[in-house]
C-alpha cells in the first residue's frame, strides 16, 4: 500500500468532459469500500484521462489461460461484469456519457482478451452488485470493492490493486485535520454502505471512549453531494479510496478545492474482482488471467498510464483480503 498520495503520470493528455457532473466525484473502497465514486468533471475542467487504446489493443490472447474458462463463457464469447460507474479513475464515463473508462475498465478489458472474450459492462447501484453476482445476473464484479472476510463469506476475489481509505478536506485544510484522530468532534460525509462508512462510525466509538466528542457522520448515495458538502463547509472531511481521492484533488476546480490528508492509507487492502461463490472454475480463470497480464507488464502498463502504479500488486491472489 503505498504510504504517499499517488503521482499522477505525466504522459496524461487533458480532455475537456462536457455536459456532464458539475464536480468531479471520488470513489470508495471496499465497497468501496468501493462505493460511491467520482463523476466527471464540469464543462471546462481539465481531467486526465490517458488514450490506452494501443495499450489495449497489444494485449494478446493467452491460449492456455483460455483454455480453462469454463465452456459457457468461450462459447458466449462474453462476460458479464456490473460496476458502480462513478468513480474515476477507477471506472467512470467518458465524455459522451455512455462509454466506460478508467483503469479498472482496461483492466477488464485486458483479462477479456486474455480469455479471448469480450467483456460488457453494466452499471448499477454499488448496493446491488453483490446480490447481482449471487442471482446470477451478472458473472462479474468490480467496482473498488475491498476483498474482505466479510464479503467473502457472500463472494468470491480475484485481488487487482492494493487501496485504503483516505481522507479528504478543503484546499488549505481550515480545519486542521491530520489524521483519524483529529476527525473527532467534525462533520464527516461518506458513502452509504461503504467501507468509509464503517471506519467512520468506528472511528466516533475510538472518540468518545477517549473522552472527545464525536463524530457526526453524513452518509449519501453521492460522493457528488458530499463534495458540494465539503466545498460548501457543511462538513469538514470526506472519506474516500486512495486513487480517487488523490485524482479529485489534482482536478476538481483545476486542483483548488480540495487536498488529501497525507498519511499512510487507512485500513489498506486489495479490491477484488467479484465472483459467484458456485462459480469457483470461473474464478480461477479470472486470477490466471490477471497472473498472465502482470507477467508480461501489461497490467503494470495499464496502472501507469492511469497514475495508479503504487497500488500495483506482484500476484493476483484468490481471496487474498484480511
Amino acid at each position: 500500500m503505498p504510504s504517499t498520495p499517488l503521482t499522477l503520470n505525466r504522459t496524461w493528455r487533458l480532455a475537456v468532459l462536457t455536459g456532464l457532473a458539475a464536480l468531479v466525484t471520488a470513489a470508495c473502497g471496499g465497497g468501496p469500500d468501493g462505493a460511491g465514486g467520482q463523476e466527471p468533471a464540469a464543462p471546462g475542467a481539465p481531467a486526465a484521462i490517458p488514450d490506452t487504446t494501443a495499450l489495449i489493443e497489444s494485449v494478446q490472447k493467452d491460449a492456455a489461460v483460455a483454455g480453462t474458462l469454463p465452456a459457457k463463457y468461450a462459447q458466449a464469447g462474453m462476460l458479464h461484469l456490473a460496476s458502480n460507474l462513478q468513480s474515476a479513475p477507477n471506472n467512470f464515463y467518458a465524455a459522451d456519457g455512455k462509454t466506460p473508462i478508467g483503469y479498472e475498465v482496461d483492466l477488464a478489458k485486458a483479462i477479456g482478451k486474455k480469455l479471448g472474450v469480450t467483456v460488457h459492462h453494466q452499471d448499477m447501484a454499488f448496493g446491488s452488485l453483490i446480490t447481482s453476482l449471487q442471482s446470477g445476473r451478472v458473472d462479474l464484479t468490480m467496482a473498488a470493492m475491498n476483498d474482505t472476510k466479510t464479503r467473502q463469506a457472500q463472494i468470491d476475489f480475484v485481488d487487482y490493486f492494493s487501496s485504503g481509505i483516505t481522507i479528504m478536506v478543503r484546499k488549505g485544510n481550515p480545519d486542521q485535520i491530520s489524521g483519524p484522530d483529529t476527525l473527532c468532534g467534525k462533520n464527516v460525509a461518506v458513502v452509504q454502505g461503504t467501507s468509509h462508512q464503517k471506519f467512520a462510525e468506528e472511528q466516533n466509538g475510538e472518540c468518545t471512549q477517549a473522552g472527545k466528542p464525536a463524530l457526526t457522520v453524513t452518509a449519501t448515495d453521492s460522493d457528488t453531494q458530499n463534495q458540494n458538502q465539503l466545498r460548501t463547509g457543511r462538513v469538514a472531511a470526506i472519506l474516500n479510496d486512495l486513487p480517487s481521492a488523490v485524482y479529485i484533488s489534482r482536478t476538481a476546480g483545476e486542483g483548488k478545492f480540495f487536498e488529501v490528508v497525507p498519511g499512510e492509507p487507512i485500513n489498506g487492502g486489495p479490491y477484488g474482482i467479484g465472483v459467484n461463490k458456485e462459480n469457483k472454475p470461473l474464478a480461477e480463470s479470472i486470477q490466471k488471467a490477471l497472473q498472465s497480464l502482470i507477467a508480461d507488464g501489461g497490467y503494470g502498463k495499464i496502472l501507469q498510464a492511469w497514475g495508479v502504479e503504487q497500488g500495483a500488486l506482484k500476484e493476483a491472489k484468490l481471496n487474498g483480503g484480511s
